[in-house]
């Protein structure tokens, strides 16, 4: 089937990052594109998303799809810095590991990178409040069949399309019809994570405090290892500061359909006294200070044999669920759209499998490499036991053993796949 003026249609379960970003990626390869998303309408404000970063590859794709590249410029802060601390918390002192200064990235809010891409699409291309219930492949394989509930009327539609793109994160249905066994794997540890909004408090104890135990707040991304956890602290645009806090325990005995739990006020407190037993009293100022903080239970997966399935493809978070650590799930979310956009271009429509073929042929040994060596990072800095090497002491670490912590290190850190060369000229 086609759709509108003889082009193939895609429909794309999912309005996060990755099912937005396919959006752009299949629009620019010629397609139609319907986005479904549960949700009823575009985030406003600072709901549970919180802060990111983009290597120098997304942010020149993002370039691509948006009509200003400054605006990418406009709504994300630099992270020239990638550096790591050891804490000494009987002490509350830090020094610091690894710097490097080289680092290409910028830091964004969740929120302001999904409106700065949404924004930018038409406005027919996303279906807000419309739940993806199920869908089947047509017996000659030639289209898909979706169908949805759309949440205001209760109605259920069929979509048809020649193309169904799985960008519905590491809980994916999708998948799990492929998949039936396909189980998350629990990283051993949890993370606190909040957004400290600083703009009516600038010159709080709290601000001037934490810009003096880092300097470099602004421009650098900062680690902190103490022994058997770390924390992350880097700055946002618009007076914002975003924290993470890993911590060592068992996994929660139901996980339903999130890896987000809603916390309350006795957890919160008693999260606060456990922060100040590690850190330095300016990071846990900023802990206490922020409202509404949140806990993620951290998972992943081992890396999947294959990612579609006749005209199904699986991206983001999807196709590779991995832990936050080298900061690659947006950035994968990312590359995974422009790279099936380029490979829907190559061959078209008439040739679907061959296009689905390259795509993973490109993205899954990128990808199988990155989980792992994220998931391994992960456990070096919770100081958790790997099969070569002692748990990492951060008050007692050599140069050589703390390498591996540095963000360049991450596999394929400055890949860049051939396919993308024609619209990446500068890289």
């Amino acid at each position: 089937m086609v759709g509108e003026g003889g082009k193939p249609k895609a429909v794309i379960v999912g309005g996060s990052i990755a099912g937005i970003s396919s959006a752009h990626a299949l629009t620019l390869a010629g397609w139609d594109v319907l986005v479904l998303e549960k949700t009823t309408s575009p985030p406003t404000g600072s709901p549970t998303g919180a802060g990111l970063g983009l290597n120098s590859l997304s942010q020149q794709i993002i370039h691509s799809w948006i009509p200003h590249p400054q605006l990418l410029h406009n709504t994300t802060l630099p992270l020239t810095i990638d550096q790591n601390h050891a804490t000494d918390s009987d002490k509350k002192v830090s020094c610091t590991l690894t710097r490097d200064e080289s680092f290409n990235f910028r830091a964004a809010h969740w929120a302001d990178l999904h409106g700065l891409l949404y924004n930018a699409l038409p406005s027919n291309v996303l279906l807000w409040g419309h739940l993806f219930l199920s869908f089947h492949v047509a017996d000659d394989k030639g289209s898909v069949i979706v169908k949805a509930k759309v949440l205001q009327t209760g109605k259920v539609i069929e979509i048809v399309g020649d193309l169904l793109v799985a960008a519905d994160g590491c809980l994916s249905s999708i998948r799990q019809k492929y998949l039936p066994d396909f189980k998350l794997r629990y990283s051993g540890y949890c993370a606190w994570r909040g957004v400290l909004d600083f703009s009516k408090i600038e010159n709080s104890e709290t601000i001037i405090g934490i810009r003096k135990a880092y300097p470099d707040l602004g421009k650098c991304l900062y680690f902190d290892l103490a022994s058997g956890t770390h924390s992350v602290l880097y700055e946002l645009l618009n007076k914002k500061l975003n924290w993470i806090w890993y911590v060592n325990q068992p996994e929660p005995e139901v996980m339903g359909t999130s890896v987000t739990m809603k916390v309350n006020s006795d957890m919160i407190q008693k999260m606060h006294q456990e922060v100040e037993k590690v850190w330095i009293p300016e990071l846990v100022k900023v802990i206490k200070d922020t409202r509404d903080p949140f806990l993620n239970f951290i998972y992943d997966s081992d890396p999947l044999e294959k990612i579609f399935w006749d005209n199904v493809v699986l991206v983001g978070d999807a196709a590779h669920p991995t832990t936050p650590h080298c900061l690659r799930s947006t950035n994968m979310s990312i590359l995974d759209a422009a790279v099936l956009g380029k490979c829907l271009e190559k061959f078209g429509a008439e040739k679907l499998g061959s296009a689905l073929e390259e795509y993973q042929f490109i993205r899954l040994p990128v990808t199988s490499k990155q989980i792992l060596h994220a998931r391994r990072v992960g456990r070096i800095k919770q100081g958790l036991l790997l099969p070569d090497r002692e748990p990492f002491n951060p008050k007692s670490a050599k140069k050589e053993n703390c390498e591996e912590l540095l963000q360049r290190n991450v596999p394929f850190f400055n890949d860049v796949p051939l396919s993308l060369a024609s619209i990446l000229p500068s890289i």
